[in-house]
């Protein structure tokens, strides 16, 4: 394999799509090229942070409650829907400017991963917190540490129903209120192990036990903001989790018995199995091979989860190099890639959004915490193809300009390089006129596929 076709997967496959000039720079050292980007994304852009969103609704639940009537509250639904576009749009501008795309590709996995949605007034403003809060600073860190920030973050709290979990023979448990499983299971099912890891019932249980009391601060009443352990919501006692027991600690020190556990699970071989297989699935193959799979697997439990050296044992395997691509692009990657690939100013946030909103991958609307599907069958129905090809043309529609200033055969080097077939290229060239190339390009096997 050339070092130019490893350039073109590198950028495509690895990245979120090539930029002008990305396709060459990757082809020097396409392997070395790629671990560069490895490191930790930091948002200081000034939007809002959960601490002054929790803030702001507390106010506005304050001011509900003393109201009247309903008509003399300001309702901040819509501002906080704003807040929530903006930093949604922040995030996929910034993919799509970024010189480092791998890592904007991994902040994608891990937030859909750790999925969140938009379900109810405080998540419309909490959910795209988490991934700049919990997720992005942790890119380059241990798995646990991830996991334990993500369970720590008011908007897995709050969506998983956490805040209001507590122990049955915990003081507020003796006043009524009740345990919550929904965290637990997730992060059992989804979060560590995996469906299938020979947990049961009966853990699940014992670590919604050991998570009650963790909950969310009230900002008015506490003058604080984020993770609080209620101790009088924990539940009391030893807890045994998948044969393992973890003694309860006396006072604040209590939250430390979930933490354990959370540590424990981030670091069980089947946590490192079913997280491998999901990474080697996302960027290779929706069928991985067991040979990567396994390559995977030993570096995480070598590193002990070093989610850096993961991503460098995937780049080194050969497996991950194989032509033709595998993957078909999700809504959001098809989004991006083109607006990084054909470099065109309509890319407005407006376009942004309104372009992941019809093509079926809003942020944070995918309605379940095991987040969007991954797997190219859910996403190239007909239907679903219809839909890519109108967008693909409004797009084109507004990419006149491109007549003077590049040719059809630049476009299509500068977004796929020598991984064009001949097949596409000639219908590209062929095209009637520089709109219905551009769509053609779009759509074409090698554009939809990384």
């Amino acid at each position: 394999m050339s070092m130019s076709v490893q350039g073109a997967i590198a950028a495509n496959r690895f990245g979120l799509g090539a930029k002008p000039g990305e396709i060459e720079a990757a082809s020097v050292n396409p392997r070395t090229w790629l671990k560069q980007q490895l490191q930790a994304i930091e948002f200081n852009d000034g939007l809002a942070s959960s601490s002054e969103l929790e803030i702001a609704l507390a106010e506005y639940q304050r001011d509900r409650k003393r109201a009247k009537k309903m008509a003399d509250v300001k309702n901040p639904s819509v501002q906080f829907g704003k807040s929530a576009q903006k930093m949604s749009i922040a995030v996929a501008k910034r993919a799509i400017d970024s010189n480092n795309s791998l890592n904007w590709r991994l902040l994608d996995f891990f937030s859909n991963h750790f999925s969140v949605s938009s379900l109810g007034r405080a998540m419309v403003a909490l959910a795209p917190t988490l991934e700049r809060e919990a997720i992005a600073p942790n890119l380059d860190q241990r798995f646990e540490q991830m996991l334990l920030s993500v369970v720590r973050h008011p908007a897995m709290l709050i969506y998983l129903n956490n805040e209001r979990s507590f122990g049955p023979n915990s003081l507020a448990g003796k006043r009524g209120r009740g345990l919550n499983e929904n965290l637990a299971r997730e992060i059992l099912e989804l979060h560590t192990l995996g469906v299938n890891a020979g947990y049961g019932q009966g853990d699940v249980v014992e670590l919604a036990k050991a998570l009650s009391g963790w909950s969310v601060a009230k900002p008015i009443k506490e003058k604080a903001t984020g993770f609080v352990f209620r101790e009088q919501g924990h539940e009391p006692g030893t807890r045994t989790l998948l044969g393992k027991r973890y003694k309860q600690r006396a006072g604040p020190l209590g939250e430390r018995q979930a933490e354990a556990m959370l540590r424990d699970l981030a670091n069980h071989p089947a946590t490192a199995q079913h997280l491998c297989f999901k990474l080697a699935r996302h960027f290779v193959a929706d069928e991985p091979s067991a040979d990567l799979q396994a390559k995977l697997t030993d570096a995480w439990l070598k590193s002990q989860g070093n989610i850096r050296r993961v991503m460098e044992a995937l780049i080194d395997a050969d497996e991950s190099w194989q032509t033709p691509p595998q993957k078909f692009k999700t809504p959001r990657e098809f989004v991006i890639s083109t607006a990084r690939g054909v470099a065109l100013p309509v890319f407005n946030g407006k376009k942004i959004w309104s372009g992941l909103a019809t093509l079926g991958q809003q942020p944070f609307k995918s309605g379940s915490p095991a987040g969007y599907s991954d797997v190219g069958s859910d996403w190239r129905g007909a239907s679903a193809l219809m839909t890519r090809v109108e967008w693909s043309a409004s797009i084109a529609n507004q990419a006149k300009f491109l007549a003077s200033t590049m040719s059809e055969q630049a476009i299509m080097r500068q977004c796929l390089g020598d991984t064009v077939s001949e097949r596409t290229a000639q219908s590209v060239l062929r095209a009637e006129s520089r709109e219905q190339a551009l769509t053609l390009l779009l759509m074409s096997p090698e554009f939809l596929r990384r």
